[in-house]
């Protein structure tokens, strides 16, 4: 590792959610949708991909845009690009799979999954069609939605599906109103709906030709509608990997924050729930429950994947208040020998591979934690209510030597936790190393004190970044460091720093 890495692990002005980790040709490939900082909706960017060599996951790179929303036939009626999947076909090429959406996800469910193709994994991509029948008529069986490409030793396998309601076939035709509200929101007739044998929710899988577009046999639950895992039922965002001989099931569960998995010894049936990997409010570790999230919780999608025989988790947390600014996060796992994983919490050092070094300043955003005690969970707006979130402001233009006119608009950009206001608490996992002190820089109208790791000092209203620093603890070698702020009004907080 030639620097530090930390979550977020892209740049802060990156903002890649829904992130399918792959490895081609010794990089590691995030291929994700792409929120817009401070976005109205979901997935408003074009596909932009970053990547790492495998033997150095702190130097990320951004590879640059490599399919616009506009190459698609249906841009105008659904102009944005919903979370998507890249494999590699048979015969060398790379294929990228995925759904084109609307305004906060309407449109969405309509189908069909449509395929681009490059020669490179990080190359400029062109349009390629959709996935369809040998007669060339669209595939939507189901519920086209959160595509996953995988090539199975030659097997190319489609992955997809929503849990959008869990009504049976006759509790639907028995109820005029739900009927309605589902055949709008799938853009299905009655008789196409109730004409599934199996319900159109549920995961599903199909198999490719060669061609990466036609359908080899029909489409099929890999898991029924109304299989029972203990509340942790799949919802959206499916993805397969191999551990092994075993096929496992990475998804989004009921829960929604929360990565789960399911495992079988077959890529299309018989899977059986495994258990939590990860949530963005650590809800299930160390006795945190819903009632009690760490932070605001929301839309989760990512996977696994084994870097020079470590195993990660790749997800996604939120920032504006909102699910429409989500960033791409990451922990180290362990698969246990009898194919386990246990549910890991979340940190500000992921990809580390250890502690962050306990020297320096670091950006207060990367806090794993931050809470008021009774966080929201995300539900496709903006929150209005105050609550402390990591957040943005756009200043103007840099000062520079060059007028305007000579150098072009240049903007600087402040990301900060917003909101800071009495009991909140902040927490950043894990350090090492010793230090005098440990402070922070903050602003704002609040007055009163700030207890970091016990230690308190006194804040007085501020109108530029003002530091306060505490007297540090003694040298150790694995640390986190807790703030909690106590007074009148709100604070932000820039950073967090050593000295």
């Amino acid at each position: 590792m030639k620097k530090q890495v930390f979550n977020p692990f892209l740049p802060q002005d990156a903002y890649i959610p829904d992130g399918e980790p792959h490895i081609f040709g010794g990089r590691v490939y995030l291929y994700g949708s792409h929120d817009f900082e401070g976005g109205r909706t979901f997935c408003m960017g074009d596909y932009t991909v970053y990547s790492a060599p495998v033997d150095d996951l702190s130097d990320w790179r951004c590879d640059g845009v490599i399919y616009r929303a506009e190459q698609d036939p249906d841009y105008k009626d659904r102009p944005y690009m919903y979370a998507p999947d890249v494999v590699r076909g048979n015969d060398g090429r790379y294929y990228l799979y995925y759904c084109m959406s609307g305004d906060f996800g309407f449109g969405g469910y309509y189908g069909p999954i449509s395929v681009a193709v490059c020669d490179e994994p990080a190359g400029r991509y062109e349009y390629l069609g959709y996935i369809h029948y040998p007669d060339g008529s669209p595939m939507k069986k189901y519920v086209c939605f959160d595509p996953c490409a995988f090539n199975d030793n030659g097997t190319i396998r489609i992955y997809y599906g929503t849990q959008y309601m869990d009504e049976s076939n006759d509790e639907l035709a028995s109820d005029d109103e739900k009927m309605a509200e589902v055949m709008h929101r799938f853009d299905k007739t009655r008789d196409e709906i109730l004409s599934t044998p199996d319900n159109v929710n549920g995961p599903a899988v199909v198999t490719l030709e060669d061609d990466m577009l036609t359908v080899k046999g029909e489409p099929r639950h890999i898991i029924p509608y109304d299989a029972d895992f203990g509340g942790h039922e799949f919802f959206e965002a499916s993805s397969m990997r191999k551990v092994g001989d075993k096929y496992y099931f990475i998804y989004s569960s009921q829960k929604n924050h929360e990565l789960c998995y399911a495992v079988s010894d077959f890529p299309d049936r018989d899977f059986v729930f495994g258990g939590t990997i990860v949530s963005n409010g650590d809800v299930g570790i160390n006795g945190v429950s819903d009632d009690t999230r760490m932070n605001m919780t929301g839309t989760t999608h990512g996977s696994i994947i084994e870097i020079n025989g470590q195993w990660y988790v790749f997800y996604h947390r939120l920032t504006h208040k909102s699910d429409y600014s989500r960033q791409a996060c990451a922990e180290p796992i362990t698969i246990a020998p009898d194919g386990s994983i246990k549910q890991v919490e979340i940190s500000s050092c992921g990809l580390n591979g250890s502690p962050l070094r306990a020297e320096g300043r670091y950006p207060a955003t990367i806090a794993c934690h931050i809470t008021n005690g009774h966080m929201p969970h995300g539900s496709n707006k903006i929150f209005t209510e105050s609550f402390p979130n990591v957040n943005h402001r756009v200043l103007g233009s840099k000062d520079s030597a060059l007028s305007a006119g000579e150098r072009g608009i240049e903007h600087y950009t402040e990301r900060f936790i917003s909101e800071v206001a009495d009991g909140t608490l902040i927490r950043f996992r894990y350090f090492s190393g010793s230090a005098e002190r440990i402070g922070i820089s903050y602003r704002g109208n609040g007055a009163g004190s700030v207890e970091i790791n016990g230690q308190s000092a006194k804040i007085s209203p501020a109108d530029i970044w003002t530091d306060i620093s505490v007297p540090a603890a003694a040298d150790k070698d694995r640390f986190d460091v807790t703030i909690c702020f106590k007074g009148t009004d709100n604070i932000e907080i820039k950073e967090l720093f050593f000295a």
